[in-house]
């Protein structure tokens, strides 16, 4: 064990490794593909979107309120699937979650049956295919809210701290691989079976993955494929953890809401997704329409451009998880090491602000410089993530991810539904990149905003104590 500037007690030696097998990082590898194909269902309607648009006379505006439709559902979901996934347990929840949200996925196919039934129904005055689209949405957000809640628990229970961070910088690359799949396939199986094919067979995947999950998890201490060596390793801070302290939080199996929004710890938490998830949601959402709108690309060009960028985020990714490692092997305390590298991370994106008046050199100029924000971003996903595991025990977990997941989907309605107006005002009057320089000046400054936030409220890691009944929960 090392010791922080402060002299406190941080975490075990990055340095130590087990010498008894490595089956953690098979964990790692299915919360990778689970991530791979959350993304992967999620982004098949933006990249339709610009198709659609044109056969069901979308506005932005109507756009906008399908996607925003899925991100407060989400967010709301969010705050539930934390509690659930520590109620049940990761196994079960997980397990439910890609379950529900497969069959979201699926249902787009049958968006306009599901929109012409329910205007029927109700006597809606709202298109049918916007209804249909948005009732899909929510079958699809309520499923995935689950994943990051799970895949975060999964990760505290089997990895010590000093690997946190990496293990979910692996992970949450599969986000960046989802992204970078369904513009090479999506367009593909709508042109030549439609788009109701590309929602049907990319949705089905995630049912081929439950079976491998179900097969392969359990909780480390009832896993029969870890060993003893790795279990005692993967164990190895939980002294240090009691030792450095963490979040106060009174004895029990699980705290209560309003116990976990009395700490500054969450709040910090809070803050560091409300301000930065809109970010990323602006860029999943809406830059295949930007390429549309700026350069009148087509489904079918977007593709390169798409695959470049988020094969740029992937090395964001892993890159932002590997880099607290180095300051935890000089001493400094999990939160501290994370809060540097965020701090460095938040500098990257201010070159999307070059995004738009450098857009006269080409579309590659724009991919390039959102493709570093973007990236920055996932860096700095991985980071803010972990921060949860670092400062409450594996048991709440879960329930404080889902809080803040749901600060970040309501940061994600109001940037969605903000660029909505904005390209819908703007482009009336024929000035729709002022609409995107406003946004994108939102998305390259608001790292360093939450960073500076989240200093404010927990300055360094050695703010508060567990109980010692807590400190091994």
């Amino acid at each position: 064990m090392t010791r922080n500037r402060t002299g406190d007690a941080a975490v075990a030696s990055p340095a130590a490794r087990p010498a008894g097998g490595n089956y953690r990082w098979t964990i790692c590898a299915l919360l990778f593909f689970a991530t791979t194909v959350n993304y992967l269902d999620r982004q098949v309607l933006s990249l339709l979107a610009p198709s659609l648009s044109k056969e069901f006379g979308w506005s932005n505006t109507d756009y906008a309120n399908i996607a925003a439709a899925f991100q407060f559902v989400y967010a709301i979901a969010l705050l539930f699937a934390g509690r659930i996934v520590d109620r049940l347990g990761t196994k079960t929840a997980y397990i439910l979650a890609i379950v529900v949200w497969s069959a979201g996925a699926v249902a787009h196919a049958y968006s306009i049956e599901l929109g012409n039934g329910l205007k029927s129904l109700l006597g809606l005055a709202v298109p049918a295919s916007v209804i249909g689209f948005i009732v899909a949405r929510t079958i699809l957000a309520i499923g995935e809210a689950g994943n990051f809640p799970a895949a975060i628990r999964a990760t505290a229970e089997y990895f010590p701290k000093s690997e946190r961070s990496f293990a979910t910088g692996i992970f949450n690359s599969g986000a960046n691989i989802g992204a970078i799949l369904a513009p090479l396939t999506v367009p593909v199986l709508a042109a030549i079976w439609g788009w109701q094919a590309a929602f049907i067979w990319i949705g089905a995947v995630g049912f081929l993955w439950v079976v491998f999950w179900a097969f392969l998890f359990d909780e480390p201490d009832r896993q029969r494929r870890l060993s003893r060596q790795e279990l005692e390793y993967i164990r190895s801070d939980d002294a240090a953890t009691a030792a450095a302290g963490c979040a106060v939080v009174p004895a029990g199996p699980a705290p209560s809401w309003r116990t976990l929004l009395g700490l500054r710890q969450t709040w910090a938490f809070v803050v560091g997704k409300f301000m930065t998830d809109g970010v990323w949601w602006f860029f999943l959402f809406w830059l295949p329409k930007y390429l549309t709108d700026k350069y009148g690309m087509a489904t079918s060009d977007l593709v390169l451009p798409l695959a470049v960028l988020y094969s740029m985020t992937m090395f964001g990714s892993i890159g932002g998880g590997a880099l607290p490692s180095r300051f935890m092997r000089r001493g400094d305390a999990p939160y501290d090491s994370r809060m540097k590298a965020m701090l460095f991370i938040a500098f990257f994106p201010l070159v999307v602000l070059l995004a738009q008046p450098l857009g006269h050199l080409g579309y590659w100029v724009p991919v390039i410089l959102i493709g570093i924000g973007a990236s920055a971003h996932q860096a700095w996903s991985c980071n803010v993530l972990t921060i949860t595991s670092d400062l409450f025990p594996r048991h709440c977990v879960a329930s404080v991810v889902g809080i803040g997941g749901l600060a970040g989907g309501i940061g994600g309605v109001l940037v969605t539904k903000i660029g909505g107006k904005l390209f819908d005002y703007y482009g009336a009057q024929g000035q729709i990149q002022t609409g995107y320089m406003i946004m994108f000046a939102f998305c390259a400054l608001a790292y360093l905003a939450a960073w500076g936030i989240m200093k404010v409220l927990v300055p360094t890691q050695d703010m508060a104590r567990l109980p010692e009944e807590l400190a091994h929960a």
